[in-house]
């Protein structure tokens, strides 16, 4: 019986999570499966991957072959390779110290990565979050100045007319002064004759 390791769906339209199974090739994907590794949840961010190590390098080791998918993630995690280290082991080429020390070392490589990762997306959300706070900021600053340019120039647009209004009865009265007497005269000389 050939076995695969493939992705079992999971999770409602859009919003899918997995298993990670081993089941009979000819099995449909949903279907029968014989084991269950673990679950891979591609909506977060970094993915998130739960394997039962030993089970997933046990069943590599006994022949079941991954799918794409499922080899990317077991590769992820580091399952294959444990395989190949092993593979070393048996042929003469590592010890099994030398192996066990390459392991941790790939380990350690690979939890700094994800952790930098990890804090390389909480900073630029953080940065996001300021930049957008700053926007809001800026936006509001340039609605208040806008306000107050509004409001501004109706006051100053009232001191104008009072002083438009009465510089003009001012020059009226000076200009009508002259024409006033010139009246003033023509109505004694109407009176006199």
């Amino acid at each position: 019986m050939a076995t695969k390791i493939r992705l079992q769906r999971f999770g409602k339209k859009g919003k899918p999570f997995f298993h990670v199974v081993v089941a009979d090739s000819r099995s449909p994907r949903d279907g029968k499966f014989i084991d269950r590794l673990g679950s891979y949840n591609p909506n977060t961010n970094p993915a998130t991957i739960e394997i039962n190590f030993e089970k997933s390098l046990d069943w590599v080791n006994k022949g079941a072959q991954p799918t794409d998918t499922a080899r990317a993630i077991l590769s992820y995690k580091g399952v294959l390779y444990k395989k190949h280290l092993e593979g070393g082991v048996k042929k003469g080429a590592l010890t099994q110290e030398q192996a066990d020390a390459k392991f941790a070392a790939w380990l350690e490589a690979k939890g700094g990565k994800i952790e930098s990762k990890k804090e390389n997306l909480s900073n630029s959300k953080n940065e996001a979050k300021k930049a957008a706070l700053a926007a809001e900021a800026k936006k509001n600053a340039d609605r208040a100045a806008a306000i107050a340019l509004k409001n501004a120039p109706v006051a100053e647009e009232v001191v104008e007319e009072e002083v438009t209004e009465e510089a003009p009865v001012a020059e009226t009265a000076t200009e009508e002064t002259p024409a006033a007497e010139a009246t003033q005269e023509e109505t004694k000389e109407e009176d006199n004759a």
